[in-house]
């Protein structure tokens, strides 16, 4: 049994780190079409788009975005130093571990959510006429898709679900242990 658990528990710290890595390339590319369809009708700080506002509101955002993605691919990369994907037993070190990548990954996933669902309402209270109009005369990108804002939910759903199963994995391990604790126990009372 050891050996299933502690193959799931090599792949699913790889899988979190690969995870973290789409985090922080997300984190790269939300601003995109906003940049394009939205910067060209900023002059001398002022827009003459209503609601165009939402690029220069997200600049905060998005710069403590990057941070916290690159925040999570080092807890990720902490799984590996604590050695969490190939340990047979956990010590106090890998329950810390788990418990501050968790801990951290729930806690920033709640706060992106809360942000991007913000400024997803923002953005869709744009002028799309005006800025149709303004798109047209300038030649620049003019979109309506919420796409960058939608796929949160995909990126962060992967996330808190990598973050379930390291737990449930936690879990079984330690289960694991106390089995083994057990039956060393029993081993020792029959030598006697």
């Amino acid at each position: 049994m050891y050996k299933k658990q502690m193959t799931l528990q090599r792949y699913l710290c790889l899988a979190l780190l690969i995870i973290s890595a789409v985090v922080f390339i997300y984190s790269l590319g939300i601003m995109t079409d906003l940049y394009d369809s939205l910067y060209g009708t900023f002059r001398r700080g002022k827009t003459s788009v209503t609601g165009a506002e939402v690029y220069m509101d997200m600049q905060g955002f998005n710069r403590s975005f990057l941070l916290g993605a690159i925040g999570m691919i080092l807890l990720s990369v902490l799984l590996f130093i604590t050695n969490t994907h190939s340990r047979r037993r956990y010590y106090i070190g890998n329950y810390c571990a788990v418990g501050i990548f968790s801990v951290a990954s729930i806690a920033f996933t709640c706060w992106a959510h809360t942000q991007i669902e913000g400024f997803k309402a923002q953005f869709l209270s744009i002028d799309f006429e005006a800025l149709l109009k303004h798109a047209t005369s300038r030649k620049t990108l003019y979109t309506e898709s919420t796409f960058w804002f939608d796929i949160h939910y995909l990126v962060f759903g992967l996330l808190l679900l990598g973050t379930v199963l390291l737990i449930l994995n936690t879990i079984w391990k330690r289960k694991l242990m106390n089995e083994e604790r057990a039956l060393i126990g029993h081993g020792k009372e029959a030598v006697a």
